[in-house]
């Protein structure tokens, strides 16, 4: 048993002197560095600039403030940062040449794939080319329904060579979870897979890809890529052959704006269909290249593996390793077939220095008894990152005690909204258990209480999440909030305003609960919203809403999540028909309904049936309350809830499962 806050790793001199991260410092402590890099924005952000090696120009103006930073968010849309700055997203990504690999991909049946760094140029080259030729310009949409694999990262680079607008979901998505994401952004061609393995099971696309394609009228082409690489039918163009077609006139990159849209990602979606959030090209990048260097560490020929799908913000972090040299490792499957060792072996067999996971696995290979530290050599790996949900201290000893004592374990937040973290590593100094480590340099990151007031000093005392000063990834917007597609980074749209700005004037709020520590580090307690957050991924009610009410037995229902064995589970409470019971025929329905419709990871854990469910006074369901009382936190705002017994209801039940 490890408790919280005892101290699990401190680096030898030597190692913390040899990081980056103090060559970046220059002698100062982690506190002034980061005192100085809030004070001081136009100063850091440009040491961060030349330090981590952006290649592009640059300009003279650092930070630009416009008159609408008087308005309600106070700053941070009228901030602009390298106003004047131009570059491109494959530039620095493809800054280094040679046979050396750039990519490997493994599938879980054994495949290895590679492209060298020449061959990545090459390639995505051609597909720029071919985009072209298809009439995809700078601003359209590219969207990829596909696996971790070679392929996307071919397909971004390509798209944002030319100015196209990229956005990935992975393939356990059902087709209408995809339509409900891209049919928004309208884009015009989509590459998609034909199959894909997850836990030693193959899954054909074909069917929902003929329905996704059905639902995306601008489309102008669908490439899929095919396992084998020569596909059966060809009722899909195969991406291979399109990609071939520029290989005889190459297409140079192109730059473009620090603000131009680079990738759409997606909110959780708890009151609608998921927004679409536009991310900026320079600010992503600088935030990437800052995170991967100074708090990760990662430097040139490292080798990073990061258990993520492409539905999830952590592969666009994982993709931006390439801009500092190193080699991203991509992994499809599931990270614990045929064992929980897996990912330790992947370590092992392709010499990786940084892995990157979840606490959910962490957890689960806690509770496994695994011990890779006997049964793997581990000694390439310098780093673990765990991020997606608060990583327990028992975690914190478990890879201390089981993985190797000598690694820095980097517990890291932040989110899907700045695809980039508020809070993460700090590899020159000590880790404490259940805590992570610092705010990252350039975010004033904060936790305040109800009225607004800073719990700084308050140790372990639990408030909202926020971030006192603009930042270089702040979204450009919600695509079509006040406009017809693309938002202006100038007038963001009220969607975007109420998101972020409308709970602390002055500060963007994240949605999450968290705490200080004497030691200057921060604990993340989970949600203060109604985003569910299973195993570290966000999920939106909103979808799962649409799936169940539509079954004929089914009146209404809530979900909300439930903190359980150091995780979080969907938990659904349903008020159903007069005479219908809740049988196991029901539930496994519903939930293979939720599985078709949405994804596994939207499937609940618990489905309790109740006799009522509560609402406001104005008749709206309150899945926030729910989700405080079974949780053990103070129900806010009892006093607009109607019929507050029908909490104390769903609560029982849930005791009874």
């Amino acid at each position: 048993m490890v408790e919280r806050g005892e101290i699990v790793w401190r680096p030898s001199e030597s190692r913390a002197a040899g990081t980056r991260l103090a060559e970046f410092a220059q002698g100062q402590t982690y506190e002034q560095l980061h005192k100085w890099s809030v004070e001081s924005p136009e100063l850091f952000w440009a040491k961060v600039w030349q330090f981590c090696g952006v290649v592009g120009e640059r300009g003279e103006r650092i930070l630009a403030r416009t008159e609408s930073a008087v308005d309600p968010a106070h700053g941070f849309i009228g901030t602009r940062f390298f106003p004047d700055a131009r570059l491109s997203v494959v530039e620095n990504f493809l800054n280094r040449s040679g046979g050396d690999e750039a990519l490997v991909a493994i599938a879980e049946d054994g495949r290895r794939d590679s492209r060298s760094w020449d061959e990545l140029r090459t390639r995505v080259a051609s597909l720029a080319t071919a985009f072209l030729n298809t009439s995809v310009g700078e601003g359209d949409r590219v969207v990829a329904w596909l696996p971790n694999s070679i392929e996307v990262i071919e397909t971004m680079l390509a798209a944002a060579s030319i100015g196209a607008v990229f956005s990935s979901c992975s393939p356990d998505f059902g087709a209408q979870g995809v339509l409900d994401r891209f049919s928004q952004i309208e884009p015009k061609v989509l590459v998609a897979t034909d199959s894909y393995i997850y836990g030693g099971k193959q899954f054909d696309c074909l069917e929902r890809l003929r329905v996704i394609q059905k639902g995306l009228p601008s489309l102008k082409k669908t490439l899929v890529v095919s396992h084998p690489r020569d596909p059966a039918s060809s009722e899909f163009e195969n991406y291979e052959k399109f990609l071939a077609t520029g290989s005889n006139n190459p297409t140079a990159p192109r730059r473009f704006k620090f603000d131009h849209p680079w990738y759409v990602l997606y909110s959780s979606g708890t009151t609608g269909v998921p927004k679409c959030i536009v991310h900026r090209t320079g600010g992503v990048l600088l935030q990437h290249l800052k995170e991967h260097q100074l708090h990760c560490d990662i430097r040139r020929d490292d080798r990073v593996l990061y258990f993520t799908t492409t539905g999830w913000m952590m592969w666009n972090w994982l993709v931006s390793v390439l801009a500092s040299g190193a080699t991203a490792i991509l992994y499809d499957g599931s990270p614990s077939y045929p064992t929980i060792n897996r990912l330790f072996d992947i370590v092992d067999a392709e010499r990786v220095t940084l892995l990157g996971t979840s606490a959910k696995f962490i957890d689960s290979a806690r509770k496994s008894d695994a011990r890779p530290v006997a049964t793997n050599r581990l000694d390439s790996l310098r780093t673990i990152c765990s991020t997606g949900s608060p990583l327990a201290p028992d975690g914190f000893g478990w890879i201390y005690e089981n993985v190797g004592e000598s690694l820095h374990l980097a517990s890291i937040s932040g989110g899907t909204d700045l695809c980039a973290c508020f809070v993460g590593g700090d590899p020159t100094s000590a880790v404490y258990a259940g805590e992570i480590q610092r705010p990252c340099l350039g975010m004033d990151t904060d936790v305040v209480d109800a009225s607004a007031a800073s719990l700084k000093e308050s140790f372990n005392t639990a408030g909202e999440l926020v971030c006192r000063n603009p930042f270089p990834s702040m979204p450009l917007g919600f695509w079509g909030d006040g406009t017809s597609g693309l938002p202006s980074p100038d007038t963001p749209g009220p969607k975007f305003r109420a998101a972020y700005f409308e709970k602390f004037a002055g500060m963007w709020s994240h949605g999450d609960f968290a705490s200080w520590s004497a030691r200057g580090g921060m604990t993340i307690h989970g949600r203060s919203d109604t985003t569910l957050n299973p195993g570290g991924v966000r999920i939106g009610t909103a979808e799962i809403y649409r799936v169940v009410e539509q079954h004929p037995d089914v009146l209404e229902s809530i979900v909300f999540g439930q903190d359980f064995e150091n995780d979080v589970r969907i938990v659904l409470a349903l008020k159903l028909r007069e005479r219908v019971a809740l049988t196991e025929t029901l539930i496994g329905d519903l939930k293979q309904r939720i599985r078709l419709a949405c994804t596994p990871r939207h499937v609940p854990a618990v489905v309790v049936g109740v006799p009522d469910l509560p609402r406001t006074r104005s008749n709206k369901l309150v899945e926030l309350a729910v989700a405080d009382a079974v949780n053990g936190r103070e129900v806010r705002n009892i006093e607009a809830i109607a019929n507050p017994e029908a909490i104390g209801a769903i609560v029982a039940a849930l005791k009874r499962v």
